[in-house]
């Protein structure tokens, strides 16, 4: 005879087992959603929040004729991006979305927007990972070495360059991505289905 999970729930407050008509990972409970979703909002204000002052810090080179400064200012935006952009906010993100997706009904695959979600954020932090970090931490270096002269160093100038278009695009898709949770637009896949 099969034991009933449900009976373990009150040693796993805040998590309900479903029946087995439904999928078989426990859910969490309304709190311990609640509470998944404050460490998910926090995770996005840190990537969002990280790369947006990310973007604000490159401004800040204008007219720098020091190479400390100039130095000081590409340190200063690997340090943002390593304490709060990436750890916290990227795979926090991508922690708490697993945990969202594994753990309430939401799942992984049964809504459009979700799955645009998921394309979103792994897209992010690859590019993120193998293009927006080495661009970042060549100019840190570069700078680090030559001093002001970086800034007309044409490998320096073209990581610069890289980094703040693809950074700025990375952050308003992001922001995009903030209100398609919001808003939750497309139909779900399994309602397509039934109108195919």
């Amino acid at each position: 005879m099969e034991r009933d999970p449900r009976k373990h729930a009150p040693l796993m407050p805040g998590v309900v087992f479903p029946n087995k008509y439904e999928d078989h990972m426990p859910k969490l409970k309304a709190k311990g959603l609640k509470w998944l979703k404050g460490f998910h909002m926090i995770a996005v204000s840190c990537w969002v929040g990280g790369a947006v002052a990310l973007i604000l810090l490159y401004f800040l080179k204008n007219g720098v004729d020091d190479g400390g400064v100039l130095y000081g200012i590409n340190q200063s935006v690997h340090h943002v991006d390593m304490a709060v952009v990436v750890i916290p906010g990227a795979f926090g993100c991508l922690v708490t979305g697993l945990i969202y997706s594994s753990f309430s009904d939401w799942g992984f695959f049964k809504h459009n927007w979700i799955i645009f979600k998921w394309v979103v954020t792994v897209a992010a932090i690859l590019f993120g990972t193998f293009y927006l970090g080495p661009w970042e931490a060549n100019m840190m270096e570069i700078s680090g070495k030559i001093g002001i002269s970086s800034l007309s160093n044409s490998e320096y100038l073209y990581s610069e360059k890289m980094n703040l278009i693809f950074g700025t695009i990375q952050v308003l898709v992001l922001m995009t991505t903030i209100f398609i949770s919001i808003f939750k637009p497309w139909k779900s896949t399994k309602t397509k289905k039934k109108t195919i």
